[in-house]
């Protein structure tokens, strides 16, 4: 048996490591399209680019991870049955369970593995690649500029454009304020067109305006006419071409501080999900007894009998409201009818916006609890598609690539749209975290059973015949049954 263990073992090593890199690649290959805008044009050097794909690649890890074990196991189990050495082991009376029990062995190892992965290691290179990859969109705010939003180019100046052609660069109706000299909007700069473009030492930005104008106001220093709201004179200055120049802070990346994300949930292992959690969960009860009081003294009950001295509440008078409100003047009854509306639309203004509170806090634990089954669902998937893999493998006896990889890419789409449903699910408090992220590798693992089952049982699984022969059953029933639902229907004779 240890021969043969070792067999499977060295068989089944070789398509792992090798599926483990090609899903490593292909998940590479995403990340740097979707964030290809953020990364291209910023005069990132060598080792910055290749500290985001590294930091990018151990994030996807947890993801390649199940996939590779699920084409491994697929292939491994595949080979054999193709080249009749499954049959042989089975022959010589070694169940299916046995043969299967060194990768067993293997895939645990492979889910404890990924779980310290994904409890130690995932939460730094999040905290690491988030951080990268914000300075990186900090670096240079020229190809961020959003159309009708100011932004900070650097120190001092703020520009605002009305349309920017993504292909070309251009810019349409550019308004530049200068604040260098601390004294808030006296020189505005504005122009129909114009760039924006890095200088060669990447020191500075240039910007290049068309056809426009500067507008300045003079502050003298020793006049009096500098008291606030005191009229100043001003210079107009018109131009076909003017250059500017912004001068950048430093010439490498700067780095922003984790401290900034260091408290987001994807940065935290178990134990401090747990505090956090725990901690925003009592906050949350604190808020909402403190909201069930403020609105039940200053909405619901201003000025209760009860709440008066002992000597004054035996002694207050007992009256009924609708008879009071009758007996006030039309004047002071529309007063007081006015003075409830105001009351009402106060407290439902109190109310909505306390609702709207109290759903945002919800959906920040309901992430933290997100992110802590994540932890666990993850490192399961491993032992999940493992138990869908090697049994599916030996029922359909095909091995090498192209079989195993179609069934796989099914099998892992299936996965992540019932995960990223379920995340979504739980995100917008419609299930409970646990629900949605255990949702799928549930309804994976019947699945599994089901496919270990029929494995064991050498159970036609995947033969033409036995689906042919399944369908002739049917359609018999179904032609019982209908002739027998003709004959109830007829009428009986007298």
């Amino acid at each position: 048996m240890k021969k043969l263990h070792k067999l499977i073992i060295k068989s089944y090593i070789g398509p792992l490591l090798l599926t483990f890199f090609i899903a490593m690649f292909i998940l590479l290959m995403q990340f740097l399209w979707k964030k290809i805008d953020d990364l291209l044009g910023k005069g990132l050097e060598t080792s910055d680019f290749v500290e985001i794909m590294l930091y990018a690649g151990a994030t996807m890890v947890p993801m390649a991870l199940p996939l590779a074990i699920l084409l491994a196991s697929l292939m491994t189990m595949g080979n054999f049955g193709e080249h009749y050495e499954l049959q042989a082991m089975k022959s010589a009376g070694i169940s299916l369970y046995r043969i299967l029990f060194p990768l067993v062995l293997i895939t645990l190892l492979l889910s404890g593995g990924a779980f310290f992965f994904a409890n130690n290691v995932l939460p730094y290179t999040n905290l690491k690649l988030t951080n990268l990859l914000y300075s990186v969109r900090e670096r240079k705010p020229e190809f961020l500029l959003k159309d009708g939003v100011f932004t900070t180019l650097s120190d001092g100046y703020s520009i605002k454009v009305g349309e920017k052609n993504p292909q070309t660069g251009l810019l349409q109706r550019v308004m530049i304020y200068d604040h260098s000299d601390e004294r808030g909007n006296i020189s505005v700069t504005y122009a129909d067109s114009g760039y924006i473009r890095s200088s060669a030492n990447k020191k500075y930005l240039v910007a290049t305006l068309f056809n426009g104008h500067s507008y300045k106001e003079v502050v003298n220093k020793n006049s009096r006419l500098n008291a606030p709201n005191s009229p100043l004179p001003a210079q107009r200055q018109s131009f076909e071409i003017q250059q500017i120049t912004f001068e950048m802070q430093g010439a490498g990346l700067k780095r922003t501080d984790e401290a900034l994300f260091k408290n987001n949930y994807q940065m935290l292992n178990v134990a401090q999900l747990e505090r956090a959690q725990d901690s925003l969960s009592r906050e949350f009860s604190r808020r909402v007894s403190s909201f069930a009081r403020n609105f039940s003294a200053n909405n619901v009950m201003r000025e209760r009998l009860d709440a008066l001295p002992d000597s004054l509440s035996a002694t207050a008078p007992r009256f009924k409201v609708d008879s009071v409100f009758e007996a006030l003047p039309y004047e002071q009854r529309q007063l007081a009818v006015e003075r409830a509306l105001s009351v009402a639309r106060t407290a439902k203004s109190y109310v909505n916006a306390s609702m709207d509170e109290f759903k945002y806090k919800r959906r920040i634990i309901a992430r933290h609890g997100i992110e802590w089954h994540r932890k666990f669902s993850l490192s399961f998937a491993c032992l999940v598609f493992f138990l869908i893999g090697a049994p599916l493998g030996a029922i359909i006896c095909k091995g090498g690539l192209g079989v195993p990889m179609l069934v796989s890419v099914i099998f892992f789409v299936v996965y992540y749209v019932i995960t990223i449903t379920g995340e979504k699910f739980a995100g917008e408090l419609l299930w409970t975290p646990a629900m949605g992220m255990w949702l799928s590798s549930m309804v994976l693992f019947t699945f599994g059973a089901f496919l270990s089952y029929k494995a064991t049982t050498d159970a036609s699984l995947m033969s033409a015949e036995a689906y042919r022969e399944l369908f002739k059953r049917a359609g018999r029933g179904a032609v019982r049954i209908f002739n027998w639902a003709v004959r109830r229907s007829q009428p009986t004779k007298p």
